[in-house]
């Protein structure tokens, strides 16, 4: 399988999940907060047939890693969060969270697609120059960039969870009655 179609299958399939998951008003629960993680974790597994540990390869990972989780907060800081009037902690993932992860899903793809079509011979040079192990680590990379991405947003998710409980939560005098 070659990197544009590595990165259509992973990069679409994660879209896909968080659109599902966090458009609209939905209530927060574990399942939406565990669900991105473990399907993002499914089809990278299911794709991404090696991980290449030589030369600078973990330096690539690492930027990748860093990159995703950037990439997944700035994303993230688009969902909402509030209680509703029966008490459910719900998250609200707009017009704007949509296009986000579009828009960084599109880049992915668009990076793969040119590695493949446009600037292949340049990408040879590069990882030979950076002493990479060649394209399976551009593919490893980016599979480790969409799960950070998923991982961050999972993050914002549990904290906006906690902070919406946390504002919202009776007070209680010293012997734990609320007031």
């Amino acid at each position: 399988m070659g990197q544009f179609t590595t990165a259509v299958i992973i990069c679409g399939t994660i879209l896909a999940v968080i659109l599902v998951t966090d458009s609209g008003d939905r209530r927060i629960t574990a399942a939406r907060i565990a669900g991105p993680t473990l399907a993002a974790a499914v089809v990278i597994g299911a794709c991404v047939r090696s991980f290449p540990t030589e030369g600078n390869d973990p330096s690539l990972h690492l930027a990748a890693l860093g990159t995703g989780g950037i990439c997944g907060l700035v994303a993230a800081s688009q969902l909402t969060a509030h209680r509703d009037r029966a008490g459910d902690v719900r998250s609200t993932g707009g017009f704007g969270h949509a296009v986000v992860w579009v828009v960084l899903t599109g880049l992915q793809v668009l990076f793969a697609y040119g590695c493949e079509h446009w600037y292949g011979a340049r990408m040879s040079r590069f990882t030979a120059d950076f002493q990479l192990s060649g394209s399976e680590v551009l593919v490893s990379a980016l599979a480790v960039m969409s799960l950070s991405m998923v991982v961050a947003r999972t993050a914002v998710v549990v904290s906006r969870l906690r902070a919406v409980r946390a504002a919202t939560a009776p007070l209680a005098d010293g012997d734990g009655r609320a007031n």
